[in-house]
């Protein structure tokens, strides 16, 4: 099988909504699922298709309350397309014997297709050969091309091309009883020449959005007439009859989708139409889009390869494309963020969550612009942000778990346990830690681009803004003579307050190991921010933020003197009072549940409370080594006055990874991570299972519902730094390679402060080469060897061989 393809060679349908989502196609600015031209929602399909950052709210009534959500919007289906024999049935593909069968996703040029074979109940069979692209060449087209092969029977075909509003948000079951209608219909247009309308808008938003579309049919070298338009209240299509011999029948339907909010538009309407007669055929859009996909490539893949290699090159391209699909060159200048899930389903909603965190690294070495639009639409709601905090009594910036459209909390107020088939209240605000988040991707990304027109013009504001937040939260208590950060929720999100609470009085965890650590990081290094500035632009920003150096003096003072619990031998403590949790008993558990990534449902299903046991769903501690190296953590705890020296951190990793549930895939990617260096052989296994948590849906059923971003990333993430061993400290490009057992070579295309490098590692060198561009000279070192680059130059490496070396994460 190709390295560039996602093969199945067999209908399932008990797969069909896994593959939708896999097989998703998408450009930054909208994607469609994978689903079949010719299937409607129903229990084995859900053909969805989604703006990126398009939302709607509604109200709803949950267990005697009224529940508002704000909703990714469900947009109309445009790819309804079938065809009928005489006066026979539609073609369904769960209604014929099915001969043979290939479903293909071509990650190089960006195209899903479909061969299929079958024979429907009058025993006629046909083949049909499908290609599909949403275009990246231009992001308002998608297209379908259809070859229906006769080959044992002639007659009349009808062909039906159809735009449907009559959809909404029903792609994940526990969300059904909410409201789940975000459309009403406006018109519905024969626009002539093939082409035909329909507008709709959002219910609450009132967002306009307007498809066209345009169907041609040819049966040999005769194309068909203008099709018949039919129509109903929320849905207009067309019909083609022809007659059909020997000659495949050849179909064409393009599709344009604008809403009102584009930019440089005078109507959507009228911007849709006229993108649709700019398309001159499914040729040429493809060759369009295929050029698009191998410039993104050209400067995204990464290659490796080796005896312990089996399918992952395969698995990392997807996981590369449907990052490039979620955030794209069309994403600029669009005021979207990058979500969780994608643009591949409805999934938590399409928020906005700390998922950047695992996805910006890998576009800030590739394609940064679009991570300092991704900062944009961050900074763009800082208003919001300093209200959130000033309500709650706290200065500066408090920006929300969930974000949408405009930057309030977007966070349930109750959710529901599958388990048990109770609402429960939803505590996962208290997650403060995604300002922290922000402040650190806000300082990897100057690191590595030295961009002073984005740290200048609102990187700044925005991280000193956070940094007033966290220093207003941490409150000093004189009987330790340190300070606490109280009521919050770490990245564990099992733990949402003390054993016993009451849910709904639930006040969050105390000095959370976590957000201490990056708090204490983020408040000492805002001096260095405050450096980086004109003495005239600092002013300006001390003004509009109403700082002073008496607050930064304390600032000072709050990163030295942070609380972080720790408990015998140099074990962090998750948060105050962890070591007075019951131990999980983890082989009964397992035994009688099998799948227990998700411990907090089973146990409130048994009437129990997660919060009484030190059960994690994903790596909390452990989070600190995953964003710092060993020199970095060993320095932050010297800052604050603790003894932690690195050979505490493998005690660490074994202590929490014991105790850790898996229950998110991003626990995979931050496991892998902090095991690379001392546990090579269980690091690559839980790599490639990252590498599969979506493919073979390792959730049970989650994948379906959009695939998970942060996750995808992360594993990219491992092979560009992880493996490369790869920091940006000081505006030097630091590699320190170690390579997993039985890899044998690594690729690596990254962007440096202006330098497109080529990467290449075996297991005893390293090869740097930048390609010519008019750039500064730069500086890359290995384990302290430092060398001088310049552009068009190289440098090469001698690697000390693995078993030279310590057991730490990061030497």
């Amino acid at each position: 099988m190709s390295d560039w393809h996602i093969d199945y060679t067999s209908y399932d349908p008990a797969e069909e909504k896994l593959r939708e989502a896999l097989c998703t196609l998408g450009n930054g600015y909208f994607a469609t699922r994978g689903a079949y031209a010719d299937a409607a929602a129903d229990e084995r399909h859900y053909p969805g298709t989604y703006v990126a950052g398009l939302y709607n709210r509604r109200v709803s009534a949950v267990e005697g309350r009224e529940v508002e959500n704000e909703d990714l919007v469900n947009v109309p289906n445009w790819l309804p397309l079938t065809f009928r024999i005489g006066d026979g049935d539609w073609f369904s593909i769960d209604a014929v014997e099915i001969l043979s069968f290939l479903q293909r996703l071509d990650l190089e040029r960006g195209e899903l297709l479909r061969d299929v074979r079958f024979r429907d109940a009058s025993g006629r069979t046909t083949r049909w050969r499908e290609r599909r692209l949403v275009s990246m060449g231009d992001c308002h087209v998608a297209a379908l091309q259809v070859e229906l092969t006769p080959e044992d029977w002639q007659g009349e075909v009808t062909v039906r091309s159809t735009l449907d509003a009559g959809v909404t948000n029903g792609g994940v079951a526990r969300y059904r009883a909410l409201a789940s209608r975000h459309l009403e219909t406006l018109d519905a247009r024969d626009e002539g020449q093939h082409r035909i309308s329909l507008r709709v808008r959002t219910t609450q938003s009132r967002i306009e959005i307007v498809q066209a579309a345009r169907l041609e049919v040819a049966d040999g070298a005769t194309a068909a007439a203008e099709p018949a338009v039919r129509q109903s209240p929320d849905l207009i299509g067309q019909e083609v009859r022809v007659s059909t011999g020997e000659a495949p029948l050849r179909i064409e339907k393009i599709v344009a989708l604008h809403t009102a909010r584009d930019p440089a538009i005078a109507e959507a309407r009228l911007a849709a139409l006229e993108t649709l007669d700019r398309c001159t055929g499914y040729e040429a859009l493809a060759r369009q889009h295929a050029m698009a996909w191998r410039h993104l490539w050209d400067r995204c893949d990464i290659g490796f390869d080796g005896p312990g290699c089996n399918g992952e090159q395969r698995k990392l391209r997807l996981h590369i494309f449907h990052l490039l699909q979620t955030v794209s060159p069309h994403s600029v200048n669009r005021d979207i963020g990058i979500p969780a899930r994608g643009w591949h389903g409805e999934a938590y909603r399409g928020h906005i969550f700390w998922d950047e965190l695992f996805i910006l690294p890998f576009l800030t070495l590739r394609l940064p612009h679009l991570v300092r639009e991704a900062m944009r639409y961050r900074y763009r709601r800082i208003g919001a942000a300093r209200r959130a905090a000033a309500a709650e009594g706290f200065r500066g910036a408090m920006f929300p778990w969930q974000s949408g459209s405009d930057g309030r909390e977007e966070s349930q107020q109750l959710h529901l346990n599958p388990a048990s088939g109770r609402w429960l209240p939803d505590r996962s605000h208290r997650q403060r830690h995604v300002n922290a988040a922000i402040c650190y991707n806000i300082w990897r990304y100057w690191e590595a681009t030295n961009d002073t027109e984005f740290m200048y013009g609102f990187g700044a504001e925005m991280f000193l803004s956070i940094a007033q937040f966290w220093g207003s939260i941490a409150s000093y208590d004189p009987t330790t003579g340190r300070y606490d950060i109280k009521g919050v929720v770490g990245p564990d999100e099992f733990h949402t307050g003390y054993p016993d609470t009451d849910a709904d009085e639930a006040g969050g965890l105390t000095n959370n190991a976590y957000t201490n650590v990056l708090v204490a990081w983020l408040l000492a290094r805002a001096r260095d921010v405050m450096d980086l500035l004109p003495p005239d632009r600092l002013t300006e920003i001390m003004e509009l933020t109403g700082l002073d150096e008496a607050e930064c003096e304390r600032w000072h003072e709050v990163c030295r003197k942070l609380k972080v619990p720790l408990l015998d031998d140099g074990i962090i403590s998750q948060f105050e009072g962890y070591e007075n949790l019951r131990e999980l008993d983890w082989q009964d558990y397992v035994a009688r549940y099998g799948n227990i990534q998700r411990l907090d449902r089973i146990l409130e299903a048994e009437g129990d409370d997660v919060n009484r046991y030190k059960v994690s769903k994903q790596a909390d501690v452990l989070m600190i080594f995953y964003l710092f190296s060993a020199e970095e953590v060993t320095q932050i705890f010297e800052q604050l006055g603790y003894a932690f020296g690195r050979q505490a951190i493998r005690r660490n990793v074994d202590y929490h990874l014991a105790r850790t549930s898996h229950g998110s895939t991003l626990s995979l990617v931050t496991h892998a991570w902090v095991l690379a260096r001392s546990d090579r052989e269980h690091s690559w296994q839980l790599f490639q299972r990252g590498l599969d948590s979506d493919i073979a849906d390792i959730q049970g059923g989650t994948t379906k519902e959009g695939i998970h971003t942060g996750a995808m990333a992360g594993t990219v993430d491992i092979v560009q730094r992880n493996y490369l061993g790869l920091e940006t400290r000081a505006g030097t490009l630091h590699f320190n390679p170690l390579l997993p057992e039985g890899v044998e070579w690594l690729h690596v295309r990254l962007q440096f402060r202006q330098h497109r490098l080529d990467i290449d590692v075996t297991p005893t060198s390293l090869d740097i080469r930048s390609r010519p561009e008019v750039a500064p000279m730069i500086d890359v070192a290995y384990r302290s060897h430092y060398r001088k680059l310049i552009p068009g130059g190289r440098q090469r490496f001698a690697l000390v061989s693995p078993s030279a070396r310590s057991g730490s994460r990061t030497e």
